[in-house]
């Protein structure tokens, strides 16, 4: 079925401004209180916070020079 009229281009830009998205709420590491993006690790500590599949672990960051700890 075709629709009964044509949207405008108005029409249509207007329907598209609720299509934006919405940035990630920052969240804190629990060891170190940094603020960090969520699902990334830490720059601090290097930790990763567990999800459904796996607990959550240290990783080693050469960029800063740290070393991996045992969660």
């Amino acid at each position: 079925m075709l629709p009964v009229q044509r949207k405008t281009r108005t029409q249509t830009r207007k329907g598209r401004s609720h299509h934006a998205l919405k940035s990630a709420a920052p969240v804190t590491c629990p060891h170190s209180g940094e603020i960090r993006a969520p699902h990334t690790a830490c720059r601090e500590t290097g930790y990763v916070a567990p999800n459904g599949n796996r607990p959550g672990f240290f990783l080693e960051l050469k960029i800063l020079g740290t070393k991996s700890k045992t969660a």
